[in-house]
């Protein structure tokens, strides 16, 4: 059974660091994975993806040099360093299989886990 499951996530202040961890069943860690967001009222936003195979990864301008994909194989998990958080960077953030190039990332499928809520904020 395909599952994504998001954690990780709470309330940081600006400047602040969160690690979220993004575990999957069902799905290969060398096809695509991305990290997605949505804001209250916005649309769901690519962040980030990685592509074990193809040796890509991608950010979002939002968040390059900030944040920082990376994959344990054997965890079966996928993680998001986020560093120095804005408070733009609050949302709901999804993990997923997904289309991951050098230049973008869209989501593979119509549904979304639960995800996990990073909220920035003093």
């Amino acid at each position: 059974q395909l599952q994504f499951v998001e954690s990780g996530g709470g309330l940081v202040q600006p400047g602040g660091s969160l690690r979220l961890s993004c575990v999957v069943s069902g799905f290969s860690l060398d096809y695509g994975i991305g990290w997605f967001r949505q804001a209250p009222g916005k649309e769901h936003e690519g962040v980030s993806c990685i592509n074990g195979r193809a040796g890509i990864t991608y950010y979002a301008d939002s968040v390059k040099g900030r944040f920082t994909i990376s994959r344990d194989i054997a965890r079966n998990t996928v993680y998001l360093q986020m560093n120095n958080l804005e408070p733009e960077d609050t949302a709901v953030y999804y993990c997923a299989a997904a289309h991951c190039w050098a230049r973008g990332t869209s989501k593979k499928g119509n549904d979304w886990g639960q995800g996990t809520q990073v909220t920035v904020s003093s």
